[in-house]
């Protein structure tokens, strides 16, 4: 069985779930999108991915305020307005008799091209939009376990190069990064910056806590992840010092706490960094349930 923070309990009602594609539904195994996709020839797409609990999707105006924020940084017109997206995302829904403990993946590409290029204006139509629903609950198992790091070599980029607030469709040094993690025999990768400093996992935001304090990086080299952004709140609101700022590898094998954040397992506590291994979860029981109440 797969082990990290995507780790997912098995839910055979996925295999009858109906997938949104521009506007139509359908079988999971008959929904497709054209190879002249700009997602498919050249990762040029942007996406988000969100929770449904007890009817209300969690942080929507966060996650929509990304989205709109991603398509414009990278010049696409989306099309749509926000109110006609969450429309269709509740037809969604709607359709799958949905109601809690459900994951969305709302992925919008520039359109289909004339030919595999790079270039937009080769593009000839409107963006596609695909939702994708399903039943999906981050593993006990996984949480209570917790999960093991290894520090890759694959570094997170300036925001110069691919900046990485991006929420978009290229995400292969990620994969690198977790791909060496895998290889070394960890569920998951730890990424640095450009200057050395620790920035963030391949999927999730990271964490540590030392001496009561709570520690995560400057967010200038990291995804500007919502549950991320929820922690920091959760911790000014209650009296928790959260500093987010630059510290290294001896910092985190310094750790008395470690853990994960990120819209699909919350926070996932993390024991094994490098082979060092970190045993506190005192602040992060404490967060966890700080968090649940918020969302």
């Amino acid at each position: 069985m797969i082990h990290g923070t995507h780790n997912a309990d098995v839910d055979d009602r996925n295999k009858d779930v109906l997938i949104y594609v521009n506007g139509e539904l359908f079988p999971r195994d008959e929904a497709k999108i054209s190879v002249f996709d700009s997602g498919y020839l050249v990762g040029d797409g942007v996406w988000e991915a969100m929770r449904l609990y007890d009817g209300k999707l969690a942080f929507l105006d966060l996650h929509l305020n990304r989205l709109w924020d991603g398509a414009k940084a990278v010049g696409m017109d989306l099309g749509f307005d926000r109110t006609w997206l969450v429309d269709q995302i509740e037809m969604v829904l709607e359709a799958n008799q949905m109601k809690t403990g459900v994951h969305l993946r709302v992925m919008v590409t520039r359109g289909i091209k004339k030919t595999p290029s790079q270039d937009p204006r080769l593009t000839l139509t409107g963006p596609n939009l695909v939702i994708i629903a399903e039943y999906k609950t981050a593993s006990e198992e996984t949480r209570n376990k917790g999960i093991t790091l290894f520090t890759s070599t694959v570094r997170r980029g300036s925001p110069d190069t691919l900046d990485p607030r991006l929420n978009c469709h290229s995400k292969l040094h990620e994969v690198q990064a977790l791909v060496q993690a895998i290889e070394a025999g960890a569920d998951e990768a730890l990424m640095l910056d450009v200057r050395g400093f620790v920035s963030t996992c391949n999927s999730t935001n990271f964490f540590i806590v030392k001496d009561g304090e709570v520690w995560t990086s400057t967010g200038a080299y990291c995804m500007n992840g919502i549950t991320r952004h929820n922690v920091i709140k959760i911790c000014k609101e209650n009296g928790i010092v959260c500093k987010q700022k630059d510290f290294s590898l001896y910092d985190v094998y310094a750790a008395d706490e470690a853990f994960v954040t990120g819209s699909f397992g919350g926070l996932t506590p993390v024991n094994v960094v490098d082979g060092r291994k970190i045993e506190g979860r005192d602040l992060i029981n404490t967060l966890t349930r700080l968090y649940q109440k918020l969302r």
